[in-house]
C-alpha cells in the first residue's frame, strides 16, 4: 500500500523541525562564546554540566555498592560530591570516572530519546522527578538547592505543559549542550589538582592514577576517548533515525 501524502508531509515536517533544532542549538551555543556577554548567558548551561558531573559520581558510587551521601554546587560553577562505602582500587576509580563521563552519557541518552517527542516528554518528566529526589536527599547547600529546584520546575513544565514537539526541541538542545561541554571543559581531564569552591584537592584523574597506577593523563585520555565514543553512538542513532524518516511526529488528532 502506498504511503498517504499527508503522512509523508507530517513526517517531513518533523524531520525538518528536528534538524533545525539540532543546527540552531549548535549555532546558538557557538554564539555564546563569541558574544561579549555570552559567558553570562551560558552560565546556567555550565552549571548543568557541573550538576551532571557530580550526579555521575553519585550514581557510580551506587553502582559499585557505595552510598551517595551529598553534593554541593558553587557559584563559580564548581561542585563536589561525597560518597561512602566505596572500596579502594577499581571501585574508587569507577566513582571518579563516573563524573568525568557523566555528561557524555547523559548527552548520548538524550540524543537517543529525542528521536521521539513522546519519549522526550517522558524523559523530561523523569529528570524533573529525579532532581526533586536529589534536592530532598543529597543536595546540601543553598546555591545547589536553588539551581536544582529551578531546573526541576523547568523540566517539569517542558515535559507536562509544553507540546511534545517543544519537549523534543528542549531535549535536543540539552543533548547538544552536554555534548559540547565534554570538549569545552575537557581540560579538566588533564590536570592533577581541582580548584573548587571548597578549596584545592587532587583531581578525579589524579585519584584514578592513585587507585589504579599509571600517569593521571592516561586516565584522562581513557575517559575522554570513552566520552567521545558514547557521543558518536548517540548522535549516530539520532541522525540515522532522522535521515531514514523514523523521527516520530505527533500532530493534532484528525476529525472523522
Amino acid at each position: 500500500m502506498a504511503p498517504r501524502i499527508d503522512s509523508w508531509l507530517t513526517d517531513e515536517v518533523a524531520r525538518r523541525r528536528t534538524k533545525a533544532a539540532l543546527v540552531w542549538s549548535i549555532v546558538l551555543t557557538a554564539g555564546l562564546y563569541l558574544l561579549p556577554f555570552g559567558g553570562l548567558v551560558g552560565y546556567p548551561l555550565v552549571l548543568l554540566s557541573t550538576l551532571v558531573h557530580e550526579v555521575g559520581h553519585g550514581i557510580a558510587a551506587l553502582l559499585v555498592g557505595g552510598s551517595f551521601e551529598r553534593f554541593v554546587m558553587f557559584p563559580d560553577a564548581s561542585g563536589m560530591a561525597t560518597s561512602s562505602g566505596v572500596g579502594a582500587g577499581w571501585p574508587r576509580a569507577v566513582v571518579c570516572a563516573g563524573g568525568l563521563v557523566g555528561p557524555a552519557i547523559a548527552a548520548g541518552l538524550a540524543f537517543v530519546v529525542a528521536r521521539r517527542p513522546v519519549w522526550s516528554r517522558m524523559f523530561l518528566v523523569m529528570l524533573a522527578a529525579t532532581l526533586v529526589a536529589l534536592a530532598l536527599t543529597v543536595v546540601r547547600n543553598g546555591f545547589g538547592l536553588a539551581f536544582v529546584g529551578i531546573l526541576a520546575v523547568l523540566f517539569a513544565l517542558a515535559g507536562v505543559r509544553a507540546s511534545a514537539a517543544t519537549a523534543q526541541v528542549v531535549t535536543v538542545f540539552m543533548a547538544v549542550q552536554l555534548a559540547l561541554s565534554v570538549f569545552s571543559r575537557g581540560d579538566y581531564l588533564f590536570v592533577q589538582e581541582a580548584h573548587t569552591g571548597a578549596g584545592t584537592a587532587p583531581s578525579d584523574v589524579a585519584h584514578m592514577a592513585s587507585a589504579l597506577g599509571g600517569p593521571y593523563w592516561l586516565w584522562g585520555l581513557c575517559c575522554g576517548g570513552f566520552s567521545v565514543l558514547v557521543l558518536v553512538v548517540g548522535v549516530w542513532a539520532f541522525w540515522r533515525a532522522l535521515s531514514r524518516g523514523k523521527i516520530e511526529y505527533r500532530g493534532p488528532a484528525k476529525r472523522r
